[in-house]
């Protein structure tokens, strides 16, 4: 594959008389780049007026490779041809140049310009573009390729500190101006003394200082205004910096060059520079990629009028007043802050009061809104801003918000975001994790892209608060009221949506909510009076992690955790009753002449979790073998013969005992190694894991811990 490298447009704010002097001092030999070992003239040849100079070298080349590599090409260095024709009429340079070495093998073009400014004559651009096609190098073809583009791009910075090296040289030595060339003719109407030819920069270097005026005899300096862009259709470097940021050189030129194709194919309106350099990041400066993402999320602009959004769109009065979330100031980088009290929003009633599409649009302006104040911040603070900050706060968040509905609708808009907003996320804090928080992470993260994926900090309960938490990203002074601060925050709080205002009927009372879970990692179980149900986990290693997250959704039911070296097995009767009784997802693994103690042994003590519960916890196994997790219908502890059965005891068995016991669960199984960093492991303000986590760096003995959360 031909590698393609185009710079952008490089402005040297001094004459190009003066900076054709300074690129002369690069011959024979330059101290300042090192792998350029030396040059020699093959040719050289001038036009009749003097007005076209013509001059090819042969340059030597010391080449950063493995010295392995070397010997099996069989070269120390490499050799190229270079011609470089000035035009002092036109007032500019072309540089052409092509290796001699290896030509049969890899084929290295480059082309390079020196002209003068459009806008302004006292200045001078500097554009570059460069191909490698290596086709064949005795099997180490990516290995030369990898060297090649590492040692050109660390060379092309190289080159304008060494042109502004040797200016600033010249200047030490009182050269600030060397006069333009000018016919013949006129010259000889002048005085004698003021030589015919050789106004360019090769004559500088055989007298010293006789083509320079110092700078009390011109009586001014080098002009020291902004930069402007050279051509409306080129970038300017200084422009890149100023607006962009920095990029490397081969991320610039993938900028220029999907830039180009864009100006080439879409003979209409292009997205703004910032607008495709996202894009760019989003497939890490794959210039294929980026120009088919970006050419796809175009034509759905187009599609959808988004492009007029902010004008047309006008949010209806329901969510203004219940959807929470808002811009409020920008933090301490510059991005703008946005706000979004996600626990206090009723996801569920504005799905059924609004549908889809109304809050699909709704989030779109408010990207379309956040992309305008990053310009906007850009000009104000002097330095790119090109993404923006979302505060999330999960206070409130519930299994109402797992509403399967919304979530659906949830992931569609996180869709059409990654794949038309991409990298406008600069960094999205989340405060007040509650114990439901995985949960939603789970279902939501694999649609997320991973670059965005690792801009995420999650705080829970009040960790947030305090060094290290938002003081670190927010100036104090406008971290909201509700989060402890002493800035009053305009976001909605939110609350219910009132169900006369949904689109729809509610769902009817007896639906099954568990199917909420068919398309998730939560299984839905069933628990029968005298038929719990057991998952079996196989551990290989002795010292692993076993988590699990459950909820109670009807019933009270034992929790248990067994350990046995041997492989349970599920008799045929077993299995036939599952399948055909009413309990449902039901399961029976501990066979029923096996002896506590014996056969298999308890490493939880039995846990009671009543209807409504929600339990995590973790266990760090010891030996490895089978571990089975048990839940079971609770029922009163057996009386002894002297003392009589409580009565809440006898009302709880009866009131159970005609009905099954439902719950979700999830289960995971890491090493060690990995549990701090697992889903399982994120701090919750309701659940032990922040201690959990840290209890299995000890192998000494068997550690577990369970906890439930209302």
């Amino acid at each position: 594959m031909v590698q393609k490298y185009q710079s952008p447009v490089r402005v040297y704010k001094y004459p190009f008389e003066l900076v054709m002097a300074a690129y002369e001092k690069r011959f024979p030999t330059c101290p300042e780049i090192p792998v350029f070992l030396g040059s020699e003239i093959l040719h050289e040849s001038r036009s009749d007026d003097g007005a076209i100079h013509i001059i090819e070298r042969s340059c030597k080349l010391n080449v950063d490779a493995p010295r392995l590599l070397k010997k099996i090409a069989g070269v120390e260095y490499v050799f190229f041809i270079q011609k470089n024709t000035v035009n002092w009429k036109e007032r500019t340079l072309r540089i052409e140049a092509h290796n001699e070495t290896f030509a049969n093998r890899v084929v290295v073009l480059e082309t390079c310009s020196y002209s003068v400014h459009p806008e302004n004559e006292e200045w001078t651009c500097f554009e570059q573009s460069a191909s490698l096609d290596i086709k064949s190098f005795f099997g180490f073809e990516s290995t030369v390729e990898k060297i090649a583009m590492k040692q050109y791009t660390s060379n092309i910075k190289r080159g304008k500190e060494v042109i502004e090296h040797y200016l600033k040289e010249l200047i030490s030595q009182g050269i600030t101006f060397i006069p333009r060339w000018t016919p013949p003719s006129a010259c000889r109407q002048k005085d004698e003394q003021v030589p015919a030819v050789g106004h360019g920069a090769d004559d500088v270097r055989l007298e010293s200082g006789a083509r320079g005026t110092t700078k009390e005899q011109t009586g001014s300096s080098c002009p020291l205004a902004e930069a402007v862009s050279p051509d409306a259709d080129k970038l300017d470097a200084d422009y890149i910096e100023r607006y962009l940021g920095q990029l490397t050189p081969m991320q610039e030129s993938c900028l220029i060059r999907l830039r180009q194709w864009l100006q080439e194919t879409h003979k209409g309106k292009i997205p703004k520079d910032e607008h495709i350099l996202r894009f760019l990041r989003a497939r890490d400066f794959n210039i294929d990629k980026a120009r088919e993402m970006l050419c796809q999320s175009l034509s759905w602009r187009k599609q959808y009028q988004v492009d007029y959004i902010l004008q047309s769109w006008r949010p209806p009065a329901l969510l203004d007043e219940y959807y929470t979330g808002g811009w409020h100031y920008q933090d301490k980088d510059g991005r703008p802050l946005y706000i979004l009290r996600l626990g206090q929003m009723d996801t569920k009633g504005l799905v059924k009061a609004l549908g889809e599409e109304s809050l699909l649009r709704h989030v779109l302006s408010i990207n379309e809104e956040g992309q305008k104040r990053c310009e906007e911040n850009t000009n104000i603070f002097g330095r790119p801003i090109t993404s923006w900050t979302c505060l999330v706060d999960l206070e409130g968040l519930n299994m109402r918000h797992l509403w399967r509905p919304g979530v659906k609708a949830l992931l569609r808009i996180i869709e059409v975001v990654e794949d038309n907003y991409p990298e406008t996320l600069g960094r999205l804090l989340i405060v007040r994790a509650p114990r439901v928080f995985p949960v939603l992470w789970t279902l939501v993260s694999p649609f997320i892209n991973e670059n965005t994926r690792q801009k995420f900090l999650i705080y829970s309960g009040n960790n947030y608060q305090g060094p290290g938490g938002l003081v670190d990203y927010v100036d104090k002074d406008v971290i909201p009221d509700f989060l402890g601060g002493d800035c009053m925050c305009t976001v909605p709080e939110g609350g219910l949506v009132p169900k006369s205002l949904y689109q729809t009927e509610e769902e009817p009372e007896n639906s099954d909510h568990i199917r909420l879970w068919t398309e998730t990692i939560y299984h839905s179980a069933s628990v029968l009076k005298g038929a719990p149900h057991e998952v079996v986990v196989e551990i290989l290693e002795g010292e692993s992690v076993i988590t699990w997250d459950f909820d109670i959704l009807k019933g009270d039911v034992v929790f248990s955790l067994f350990h046995s070296k041997r492989a349970p097995q599920t008799s045929h009767k077993e299995a036939t009753l599952a399948s055909t009784s009413s309990a449902g997802d039901n399961m029976q693994l501990i066979d029923k002449t096996w002896v506590l103690g014996v056969d298999y042994s308890r490493m939880e003590s039995p846990l009671v979790c009543r209807e409504g519960e929600s339990i995590q916890g973790s266990h760090v196994t010891r030996w490895p073998g089978f571990y089975i997790l048990q839940w079971k219908m609770h029922g009163p502890v057996p009386c002894s013969g002297t003392s009589l059965p409580r009565v809440d005891d006898v009302l709880a068995s009866l009131q159970v005992s005609s009905h099954k016991c439902k719950l979700i669960y999830y289960y995971e199984v890491l090493a060690s190694k990995d549990f701090r960093g697992s889903v399982s492991s994120l701090e919750s303000c309701n659940s032990g894991f922040s201690q959990l986590s840290g209890a299995t760096s000890s192998s000494s003995q068997s550690q577990s811990s369970s906890h439930l959360s209302r």
